[in-house]
């Protein structure tokens, strides 16, 4: 509709163009060509990162001869994730890490789970210093998380640690793993969540409405957990599982907090981040930071991880029944366990596969087997 507006009050400036003569034909031939691209070359999202920036930063703190001081965050991390990966009974032939740092996964993943693994990175003092296992082959690759350029069907895995919150276009960079991925591979990933340094984020917005009347994005924004399977949906995933993590840090002040984030390579890299932040306003948000959020005589920094796992299609993996097609009530449970019997046992697999929760069979023969023995157990005592 306001297509057509637009399109209409175009024609009829064009119309009032021809009709005087001090407008030129150059001044036509631009406006017709402003009007035929004013529709064709919106770009679907905008840079809110600065990804130049954010290299230099990486260099910088790789750099840096204290460098390891500073990956107790992502240590901690790349070895929970790392925990995921080897959850999944597979030896997976070509695995890629996407922005792999100083190698936070690639020092935890096996040589019998993975037998070639691809570290990418911006920046070539990380990827150098990236090691792995014994045995594990390993190709380092200078690339941008944003500009992947993967084979198609080529990966049977593709990792990430701590990387893709730095990334401007998610559904981009989502379509082109699911692309590099082979039918029935899997994508394992972490990322900050959004309630990511809410403590700094208040106490730095709260000192400057104090001190200049208003707010800069000094802390870069995170994506939401609901975000992340929305768009891992639309890239064509299927079997997600999300989940999200706290890891809460204790530091003296709010300016310790501050130089760790500097060395770990997370500091800000928006395009709309302030050049610099006054000495006033500083002291304000460490005074505000250690009043609200003091704990045994220091500060908490709280870091919120989103962990997922997505799977591409593939034929092999199982697929869920028909809406409709279930015949059990799980009001009904409770007379099933009681009567017993091979009736139980049917009854568990098919509530397995219709469970909405992606339970295992295993736990839930357990949880009904136990569920009887408390049955059992109340006959006996009001009888």
């Amino acid at each position: 509709m306001l297509k057509d507006i637009h399109q209409l009050c175009s024609q009829k400036f064009l119309q009032l163009c021809k009709s005087n003569s001090h407008v030129n034909t150059k001044t036509k031939a631009n406006w017709r060509t402003r009007l035929t691209n004013h529709y064709s070359t919106q770009a679907t999202y905008h840079n809110i990162f600065d990804r130049n920036a954010k290299r230099l930063q990486k260099e910088r703190a790789a750099r840096n001869p204290d460098v390891k001081l500073y990956d107790y965050l992502k240590e901690e991390v790349g070895f929970r994730l790392a925990d995921r990966i080897l959850d999944i009974k597979r030896e997976f032939g070509n695995a890629a890490d996407i922005g792999c740092s100083r190698g936070f996964l690639s020092k935890h993943i096996m040589a019998e789970s993975v037998q070639h693994l691809t570290l990418c990175d911006t920046s070539p003092t990380m990827l150098a210093q990236a090691q792995g296992t014994p045995g594990l082959k390993m190709t380092r690759l200078e690339v941008d998380e944003e500009q992947l350029d993967f084979p198609d069907s080529s990966l049977d895995l593709v990792i990430s640690s701590l990387s893709l919150h730095w990334v401007n276009d998610l559904p981009s960079c989502f379509s082109r793993v699911i692309k590099s991925l082979k039918p029935d591979g899997v994508f394992i990933a972490s990322l900050f969540g959004g309630d990511t340094l809410y403590e700094l984020r208040s106490s730095l917005q709260l000192a400057e409405i104090e001190r200049k009347g208003g707010i800069a994005p000094h802390i870069s924004p995170f994506a939401q957990i609901r975000d992340i399977g929305a768009l891992l949906n639309r890239a064509g995933f299927t079997m997600l599982t999300i989940d999200t993590d706290e890891i809460v840090v204790g530091f003296p002040t709010m300016f310790e907090l501050m130089w760790d984030l500097k060395g770990m390579a997370e500091n800000n890299a928006a395009f709309n981040r302030p050049a610099h932040i006054s000495r006033q306003t500083l002291l304000a948000a460490s005074a505000i930071y250690k009043e609200l959020y003091a704990k045994d005589d220091g500060v908490t920094g709280t870091f919120q991880i989103i962990y997922f796992v997505g799977w591409k299609p593939g034929p092999n993996q199982p697929k869920p029944l028909e809406r409709g097609s279930g015949n059990i009530s799980l009001k009904d449970l409770g007379k099933i366990i009681e009567t017993g019997g091979q009736k139980q046992h049917v009854d568990v697999e098919v509530l397995g596969r219709i469970c909405p929760a992606k339970v295992s069979n295993t736990y839930l023969k357990a949880s009904l087997l136990s569920r009887k023995f408390f049955l059992n157990i109340n006959k006996k005592i009001s009888h």
